[in-house]
């Protein structure tokens, strides 16, 4: 039986970069709901909202995976890390962000690699085939994808 993630949130300005990555997790069909922000402000406030007790989460499914973007205007993926960081242990701790980016700045990736929420740095587009890999090595029991 597939057993579905209850969501997958892309956190990125880049409406072309969204569409792609919403792609490759339509393709693998691994989700009941795929949720795009693009921006990292409001990425946050989404997050607050999942963590309300029903009805006040309806339009706000808790997301299991989170891609994060670095650069994007107003709030950029490291400064949404340094408030998410800040969160509640209880509220993130079955969330896994992965930073997907352009950034091929071998600093970015030990910055990321430093921060504790994060647990891959993975360069720009989502693919279904990357997808796949992730669901693996983090979901294997779920998804029809274990070994």
């Amino acid at each position: 039986m597939k057993v579905k993630l209850n969501c997958i949130l892309l956190v990125d300005d880049d409406e072309p970069t969204n569409f792609l990555n919403k792609i490759a997790v339509e393709e693998l069909e691994c989700t009941h709901h795929i949720k795009i922000i693009p921006g990292a402000r409001e990425a946050l406030d989404y997050l607050t909202c999942a963590g309300q007790p029903a009805p006040l989460n309806k339009d706000c499914p808790n997301p299991e995976i989170i891609f994060l973007d670095i650069n994007m205007p107003a709030m950029d993926g490291w400064e949404f890390l340094q408030q998410y960081e800040a969160l509640p242990n209880a509220r993130k701790s079955s969330i896994i962000v992965i930073m997907l980016t352009t950034s091929f700045n071998p600093e970015d990736e030990l910055k990321a690699r430093k921060i504790p929420s994060v647990k891959e740095f993975r360069n720009k587009p989502l693919t279904s085939v990357m997808l796949q890999d992730i669901l693996k090595k983090y979901y294997p029991d779920q998804c029809g994808l274990g070994s």
